[in-house]
């Protein structure tokens, strides 16, 4: 993992740029439109039925396939964007939307152990002026923490649909429901057009499972950067270090604030 002095101020302006440009519908749709004609990740569109969509590793891997794998019927949904401007107009034309949200430290530092070129600094501004601008629409969203969605995220689904009134079937967090979600994120980096399908809810269950077998005996056992691992925490550990400097702490503390705001603590 390069260290944070080895990031390059090419890299940093392109992800600064890259921060404030997906804050603004008009104009960062358009162009994600055409980066990502699909399966995934999904813009939203005229026939988007259910936005989710958040901060970079605060689980909304999970929450997609949670949400696909409990239906009997896929949803066309809107997801891994990573993008405010993808939640502010689901706000703005009332397409039912949840934000996940985990707290910055967990966050940020597994963006950077994924991301080793993002400067740690350039992370945190980028993690507070995410929910910073979806703040005025706060009260159009479901809002799961990291933790809710992982653990039950049966639960956020009975939320969004008290909500918005829709009548999503909610997941069962079943040990053997997390863990067929955990072999399918497993098999994301093999980008079939059929597993990422799924996620978009353009691929039936039954269309994947075939897909999903012989993906799976191609792979191996192998490890995948979506999935946590003792590898993973070491690395985060060693970051600790650097979160803990005394020069950011302002930074860490407008984080902690708006994490804490957006989740309606306090």
């Amino acid at each position: 993992m390069a260290s944070q002095a080895q990031v390059t101020l090419t890299r940093r302006a392109r992800h600064r740029l890259r921060v404030r440009f997906c804050e603004i519908p008009g104009l960062y749709l358009p162009f994600a439109r055409r980066k990502y004609p699909g399966p995934s990740p999904e813009v939203i569109s005229s026939e988007t039925q259910f936005v989710i969509d958040g901060y970079t590793r605060s689980a909304s891997t999970f929450a997609v396939y949670a949400l696909q794998l409990a239906q009997t019927t896929p949803i066309r949904l809107a997801h891994h964007l990573h993008a405010p401007a993808q939640l502010i107009e689901a706000a703005r034309n009332k397409v039912p939307a949840l934000v996940v949200i985990r707290e910055p430290q967990g966050a940020i530092l597994s963006q950077l152990i994924r991301e080793p070129d993002v400067a740690l600094r350039d992370a945190i501004v980028a993690y507070a002026r995410f929910y910073e601008c979806l703040l005025p629409y706060r009260d159009r969203f479901v809002v799961a923490d990291f933790e809710e969605v992982t653990k039950d995220f049966g639960a956020v689904i009975r939320r969004v649909n008290e909500r918005f009134g829709t009548a999503f079937a909610e997941f069962e967090p079943s040990e053997p429901n997390v863990r067929r979600c955990f072999e399918l994120i497993k098999l994301r980096s093999t980008l079939s057009p059929v597993l990422l399908g799924f996620e978009s809810g353009s691929v039936t269950a039954d269309e994947l499972r075939p897909e999903a077998e012989i993906l799976a005996r191609r792979q191996g056992p192998a490890p995948e950067a979506w999935i946590p691992s003792q590898d993973r925490e070491r690395s985060k550990t060693a970051l600790r270090e650097q979160w803990a400097r005394p020069d950011l702490a302002r930074l860490r503390d407008r984080a902690q604030r708006v994490y804490e705001t957006f989740r309606g603590i306090g």
